[in-house]
């Protein structure tokens, strides 16, 4: 069964092209989420409305995290347009792009008609002036239409949005909210609290990504060398089988079977500018390992209160939650080397690493089941907590808005507390019920995370009868060669063996007496 799910994961991949551990100690295209990178990527100050066409306005519109999306229907040539453009991109600034104000509310995004290849999109909505603008949830505009005289559409045409201060405004009469073209980064924030309601993680996905593809990238920058080769390739092995976002499982699986080209072991010998000149050796600096789509410093449940709070730390606690609570049993002893081998070899917050390293290493019986490791990785989270809950009172550094707290506190989990008499934070008087943090674990981290990304799958494949995977969201088609695609089959059979041979050696082999 393994290799027959290995085989379906590499056959929807292409052919490489050019184009986590921080919190483990403590601390263009058509894709759904390009729409998050359009903007602080270098260069020229780039728009923060994001212009869609035929071939992307359904995977944008369908995958985005926001809750509601403005499309604007203009033309290149239209003056009307041109000189509207700086009234939309201002309040564009508010909701797009890894700096918005307020990210995951309204996703602003442009269609230009002038282009023949929207002229049918174009059609569907019925534009009949230039600049129309729509308002409604993202996925209503997905493979939809629009009529003039339409009943019980949830799309709406905007009637007063001539001026930035007057879309503004109507879209703060939508949706109840008093946002300001002059609000600023983590001013005029409602951040609502993560523990009372356990539905809140299904957000956290996004931040999965966001984490995964920034530890990556920390990687590429910092961390490339021989002898920490077989730790990136088990970290990858691992996060193939069990990451919670689709998109990131096929960039981890596009990068290990094009590892040797990723990472010659004659490049990680050279110095670095001499690599850096290379544009053939260094074509894997710009792989996105989950997508074009992936956001930057877009926290969505991760979002702190403050600019240098949470966001990259939670996502990958996150992460290292989630794959704690995937594997197999016998995974786990593989799954515990590969994430503390994974941080002492990439992390490069020094004391964080040596922290979470030393914990690791004080394990000297292997872990033979998800139940043992997972909550092994609960513990050492909450040590970490209680170790940080000093440090950032005595320095004044904590989110007044998310201190850190001891997990899963009674308003998630009743059930996993037993009774309650510890004092100035300490997790070990808790008398806590393992097995119900676990079943709570199992939960949280496992069904609950991937909820909303079912949802959009549902919504993106209404009307078929495929079946539902357990997370993200489907990616776009890619026409390829017919050769091509043979040798791409042919390759994903062989990977496909080779995973299900390796998954059996890691159920069956013999547990080692230490970590070490």
């Amino acid at each position: 069964m393994y290799w027959i799910t290995a085989i379906l994961l590499f056959a929807n991949l292409a052919p490489l092209s050019s184009h986590p551990a921080a919190a483990a100690a403590g601390g263009g295209g058509g894709g759904s989420r390009s729409i998050l990178r359009a903007v602080g990527a270098g260069g020229p100050a780039a728009d923060y409305a994001v212009e869609l066409n035929a071939t992307s306005f359904d995977a944008a519109l369908g995958g985005t995290p926001a809750t509601y999306a403005v499309v604007e229907f203009f033309a290149h040539w239209c003056p009307a347009c041109r000189n509207y453009k700086p009234q939309y991109e201002r309040v564009a600034r508010l909701f797009n792009g890894p700096d918005a104000v307020h990210p995951g509310v309204v996703l602003m995004t442009r269609v230009d008609c002038a282009l023949k290849i929207n002229n049918k999109l174009c059609d569907k909505f019925s534009v009949s002036h230039y600049p129309m603008l729509f308002w409604g949830p993202p996925s209503k505009f997905v493979a939809a239409s629009w009529e003039p005289k339409q009943e019980k559409s949830e799309l709406r045409l905007i009637d007063d949005g001539r001026t930035a201060e007057r879309l503004l405004n109507w879209i703060n009469k939508q949706i109840g909210s008093s946002y300001g073209l002059d609000d600023e980064k983590f001013e005029n924030e409602h951040l609502s609290s993560n523990i009372s309601d356990p539905e809140q993680i299904a957000r956290a996905v996004y931040d999965v990504e966001e984490a995964t593809s920034t530890a990556f990238d920390i990687i590429l920058e910092h961390k490339i060398k021989s002898e920490t080769r077989a730790s990136l390739i088990q970290f990858l092995q691992l996060l193939v089988a069990h990451h919670p976002s689709r998109r990131c499982r096929q960039g981890s699986a596009e990068v290990l079977v094009n590892f040797d080209e990723f990472y010659p072991l004659d490049m990680l010998t050279l110095d670095r500018q001499e690599v850096s000149s290379g544009d053939d050796k260094t074509a894997f600096h710009n792989f996105q390992i989950c997508g074009k789509e992936v956001p930057r410093g877009y926290w969505m449940f991760c979002r702190g209160s403050k600019n240098d709070t949470r966001g990259f730390s939670c996502g990958l606690w996150v992460l290292l939650h989630s794959l704690s609570v995937s594997i197999e049993d016998g995974e786990s002893q593989f799954a515990f080397r590969a994430i503390c081998d994974f941080i002492h070899n990439f992390f490069i917050c020094e004391e964080c690493r040596q922290h979470f390293y030393a914990t690791c290493s004080s394990v000297s019986t292997p872990f033979k089941t998800t139940h043992d490791f997972a909550l092994w990785l609960w513990s050492t989270h909450n040590k970490v907590n209680e170790r940080l809950m000093k440090e950032e009172a005595s320095l004044g550094t904590a989110d007044p808005k998310f201190p850190k707290i001891i997990w899963p506190p009674r308003q998630l989990c009743a059930s996993c507390h037993r009774s309650d008499s510890r004092r100035n934070g300490d997790s070990s008087k808790i008398d806590w019920d393992q097995d119900e943090v676990f079943k709570f674990l199992k939960q949280y981290y496992g069904k609950t995370l991937v909820s909303l990304y079912q949802k959009k799958e549902i919504i993106q494949n209404a009307g078929t009868n495929g079946a539902l995977e357990d997370s993200a969201a489907s990616t776009n088609a890619i026409v390829v060669p017919i050769g091509a695609a043979l040798a791409i089959a042919v390759a994903s059979c062989a990977f496909g063996a080779l995973a299900c041979y390796w998954r059996s050696r890691q159920k069956n082999r013999k547990p080692r007496r230490s970590w070490n």
